[in-house]
């Protein structure tokens, strides 16, 4: 299956190490599986210069924009963003720590034949044990709590349509964004499809997503969610994102920074 256009969303915070090689495997994985590729890069306020990195990656691959955050507003921040900048007809959403191998995507794109989104699960638990054993009581808390009956929620491979965003609105800014995203999606209608991949844990860099502050934000956003849930959100309404600010190299047309 060839993707008339395709936009890689890559939230990044503090990736000096890695946003390089990644790029480079998303540009490669892109043309092979799309006549147009974008490469959307948020910065979330990095500290590390991983940000001008990017700058410095947008100038050598016109495909490459990168979005700044001048504060740091956690993946679920990023992430709207991220999805507010795409353009092109698809998007695939993955962390910027390469944890998959890129040759193993092209059977997930034949997955969009029979559905709007194709979303990722671990095939290996290439992590810890308290990371492993958080991640299967969540997953079956989002499970029993709103009946999405994924298999892994918050894995970062999510390939979907990009007029799914228009139907939905998302408002986490922190790591419940995975699950809110996926629970508008199925109550908008959409159908998902599931890809196993090999998981390979991050060589460089840490990670942050299992730590107290996260899984305590994860849960309040979840209360806050189940809350107004129930308040009839109308579909059509677009992802809202704080402002943030867009460079563009030389040569190279803004893309749109919010909505």
């Amino acid at each position: 299956m060839q993707l008339s256009s395709l936009s890689f969303v890559l939230p990044m915070y503090n990736e000096k190490d890695n946003i390089e090689k990644m790029v480079a495997a998303t540009l490669c994985l892109g043309h092979k599986v799309a006549r147009e590729v974008e490469v959307v890069i948020v910065d979330d306020a990095s500290t590390d210069g991983s940000g001008d990195i990017a700058d410095r990656l947008a100038e050598l691959h016109p495909e490459v924009r990168v979005v700044h955050h001048p504060v740091n507003r956690k993946l679920g921040g990023a992430i709207r963003t991220g999805f507010a900048s795409a353009s092109k007809d698809y998007v695939l959403y993955m962390d910027s720590d390469l944890p998959i191998d890129m040759a193993e995507v092209p059977p997930a794109v034949e997955l969009l034949n029979s559905a709007d989104m194709v979303i990722g699960y671990r095939l290996n638990r290439a992590e810890g044990p308290r990371r492993a054993f958080i991640s299967w009581v969540y997953n079956r808390m989002i499970r029993a709590l709103f009946g999405l009956n994924v298999r892994d929620v918050n894995f970062s491979f999510k390939l979907f349509r990009r007029r799914i965003l228009d139907s939905v609105r998302l408002r986490s800014e922190g790591s419940f964004i995975d699950a809110e995203f996926l629970i508008e999606t199925t109550r908008a209608g959409y159908r998902i499809n599931q890809h196993g991949f090999n998981y390979y844990p991050r060589v460089a860099g840490v990670s942050t997503l299992s730590g107290t502050g996260v899984i305590v934000k994860i849960l309040r956003e979840m209360a806050v969610y189940m809350l107004g849930r129930g308040s009839g959100n109308p579909a059509g309404i677009r992802m809202e994102p704080a402002k943030a600010e867009l460079k563009v190299p030389a040569g190279q047309e803004a893309g749109r920074a919010e909505r």
